[in-house]
């Protein structure tokens, strides 16, 4: 059983670093950010309306919460709804099943709870074209993203972000 639900142990253990996440756009983009830093995350992505998402992740947190292991409570925000999720005692107890050794997120995890979805979007968006140089990382994000009306401060900002969380891009 060890093996089986590792993937799940790994989201457990973001959430005990996490405490609290709000919103599913924030979860779907701080676990791709932190795969793109090499944190052992085994989720699949692909491009979406909102950039990366993996399908995969969703799930995920689903079992887990069908587990018992994640909470999830739905908010009502200015006519959209707004998800806010939390570990309980027994997805606690679920991470003393397993030897995990992952690397120390919190310092990321607190800076990224910080940052607003949008802000996370377009972080994740430019890790997502990595593969290619950062001018035409630019462009792509206008393209793409044309209708979120990034700034060239924002990018700046993003890129700042990602050389301090030392992405290879």
């Amino acid at each position: 059983m060890t093996f089986v639900l590792q993937d799940h142990a790994k989201l457990v253990s973001f959430f005990s670093e996490c405490h609290e996440l709000i919103g599913r756009k924030k979860l779907q983009k701080m676990i791709y950010i932190l795969k793109k830093c090499d944190y052992p995350f085994s989720e699949r992505y692909q491009f979406h309306f909102y950039g990366p998402y993996s399908e995969e992740l969703t799930l995920r947190v689903q079992e887990l919460i069908n587990l018992g292991f994640l909470e999830e409570e739905k908010e009502k925000k200015k006519g959209f709804y707004q998800y806010r999720y939390s570990i309980t005692e027994e997805g606690q107890k679920f991470l003393t099943h397993y030897n995990i050794n992952m690397p120390d997120m919190d310092q990321w995890i607190e800076k990224m709870k910080g940052m607003s979805s949008r802000f996370l979007e377009l972080i994740a968006t430019m890790l997502y074209f990595d593969n290619r140089p950062k001018e035409e990382i630019e462009d792509k994000v206008f393209t793409v993203k044309k209708k979120q009306n990034y700034t060239r401060e924002e990018l700046e900002r993003a890129w700042e972000f990602i050389a301090e969380m030392n992405v290879k891009h």
